[in-house]
This record gives C-alpha cells, structure tokens and sequence, in this order.
C-alpha cells in the first residue's frame, strides 16, 4: 500500500491547497493532509479549527485522511511509514525553497521516502493563504478563492469581508 503525506500550516486552506490534495489522492492509496503547528507563526484558525475544516471538506473522500503534528517533518514522515511527501509547487521561487527542503529531508527521511512536486494548477498558481489573509483583513473578497465553508468561517474572523 502506498501512503503519502501532504502537510502545510492551511490557515486557511484554498482552493489550490484543495487542488494538490484531490489530485495526489488519485496517485496514492492514502493521503494523510498534516497540518503543521508552528509555534511560531501567529495563525487565524487553531490546528483544531484547520483539521476540523479539512475533515469536513474530505469526509467523503475514503483515503484521505487529515492529522496534525509539530516539530520536524521528516520525524513525523519516519514514525508514520510515508511512501511518499507531495508538496504543492506555484512558481519558481516556490521551486527554490521546495528543493532545498526536500534535498535536507532526503538527509532525514527514511529510505525509500520520496519527494514529489505537483504544479499548483494555473487557475490557483497566484493563490497563498497569506495573500488570502491579507486580502480578507483588508475587506476584499476571496470568494471562489478558498471553500465557502472556509469562508463563511473567515467572515466570522473578519467582519468586513465582502
């Protein structure tokens, strides 16, 4: 059985966040979405409010599964028995910073732990959850940019929004 994992912050998740993990859940017989919790980031929604989120949003997709961890990501692939980490790629800058973070996991991962990159598809290549954020606190409207569930709740974080 192949098992991959997809993590992130997803604070919020968007639309293309959503693209990566339909599209890697056909490529593998399980996808774990893992979302990250970093102390050191100031997020809009607790771990507990993301998984919950993307729990709902994939209930009724069977082999994906959502957890959270902390710490490194390559101790949490090792404990796991992960086939395989996807990460979402937009641009190339994307690519630099992606490359080098799979270059020091294949360091830390287990053998046989691959790296994967999916391109983010064109229609969600300019979206980032900060750029949702910001656009969001600032009253403008994000719809169509993330799920309406996450949405409804942002407008709940941010009253302005359109």
């Amino acid at each position: 059985m192949t098992k991959a994992l997809y993590s992130g912050s997803f604070d919020p998740v968007t639309s293309g966040h959503l693209d990566i993990i339909y599209r890697g859940a056909k490529m593998f017989d399980s996808l774990v979405v893992g979302v990250i919790e970093n102390p050191q980031k100031k997020p809009l929604f607790s771990v507990e409010e993301r998984v919950t989120m993307l729990k709902e949003l994939f209930k009724d997709t069977p082999n994906v599964e959502v957890d959270s961890f902390s710490g490194l990501l390559a101790d949490y692939v090792n404990a796991n028995g992960f086939n395989a980490v996807i990460r979402g790629l937009r641009a190339i800058t994307d690519f630099e910073y992606e490359l080098s973070m799979a270059q020091m996991n294949a360091c830390l991962f287990n053998k046989d732990v691959e790296s994967i990159f999916l391109m983010t598809s064109p229609k969600y290549s300019f979206i980032s959850s900060s750029m949702i954020k910001e656009v969001a606190s600032l009253g403008g409207s994000v719809s169509g940019l993330v799920p309406d569930m996450v949405l409804d709740k942002m407008k709940n974080k941010y009253i302005k929004i359109k």
